[in-house]
């Protein structure tokens, strides 16, 4: 049926019941929802900088709001200064 784990079946029979999609369907949304979520704090920060600075902003402006949304990630880490972010992609 899938490549998910057994214990995300009942999550993809749930999205085949309550939705259209398909169960390979279904199982790739998991899988991808999953992934996204397991990002460390530092692949998170890489990423998310990465996507903001195509969009033409500044790092004055990306850095505050990536300090703003690592709250809300599924495991919030510890805050994080804005130089600590920095680091994380500057090294």
């Amino acid at each position: 049926m899938s490549t998910a784990r057994p214990q995300h079946e009942d999550l993809i029979a749930h999205l085949t019941r309550t939705s259209p999609l398909g169960p390979g369907e279904a199982a790739r949304v998991v899988a991808e929802v999953l992934s996204y979520y397991s990002e460390t704090v530092e692949e998170f920060v890489r990423r998310r900088h990465g996507e903001l600075k195509s969009r033409g902003l500044t790092n004055d402006e990306i850095f505050p709001r990536i300090a703003a949304e690592l709250p809300a990630r599924r495991m919030a880490p510890p805050e994080l200064s804005l130089r600590q972010l920095r680091r994380i992609v500057y090294g």
